[in-house]
């Protein structure tokens, strides 16, 4: 396994082919489809596609940088996390993160994007991380707060808001 980085709790590394049913099975999750319905693989072939592509991307460190997060004492993979370009911005990016119903709620979102964030600058010439984040999804607003993002404004017709509730906008700049 290549791991990238690693806090308190959490190893995060590359991604491998091995991991195909846990990121499909993943994204399934009623929480994943409720908050990023446009994450979600129609089924394996396409997951292991989603994959090579970010092996890929990590590979020849570029964007989008997509990551695996596991558990450090068990090395049961848990989520993910990765950040991609803003579109017509240039150092800044959108950053993202997922973990599993089963281990939500124990911090482990607040510690993995506080290392993302720090990782992605230190890597990559990044001056502003941005969080988007679903109208009613107060835990990951909550996450983003407590790593230092200010609520910058509120962005309503989305693409990625399927609700047409908005998405809320974070950023931190460094």
């Amino acid at each position: 396994m290549e791991y990238i980085f690693e806090t308190e709790h959490l190893k995060i590394r590359k991604f491998e082919l091995d991991d195909a049913q846990y990121l499909y099975k993943n994204h399934l999750e009623e929480e994943v489809k409720k908050w990023i319905p446009n994450e979600s693989y129609t089924d394996i072939e396409e997951t292991k596609d989603a994959i090579n592509f970010y092996i890929d991307c990590v590979n020849k460190k570029h964007l989008p940088f997509v990551l695996a997060v596991e558990l450090k004492n068990t090395g049961e993979l848990i989520g993910d996390t990765g950040v991609n370009e803003v579109e017509g911005s240039r150092n800044e990016v959108e950053i993202g993160y997922g973990i599993c119903k089963k281990h939500s709620g124990k911090g482990y979102a607040t510690e993995l994007l506080k290392a993302m964030s720090k990782y992605i600058t230190e890597h990559f010439e990044i001056d502003i991380l941005y969080g988007r984040v679903m109208h009613g999804n107060n835990a990951s607003v909550k996450v983003l707060e407590k790593n230092g993002y200010e609520f910058v404004r509120e962005e309503l017709g989305a693409a990625d808001d399927p609700y047409g509730n908005g998405m809320l906008i974070y950023k931190k700049a460094i």
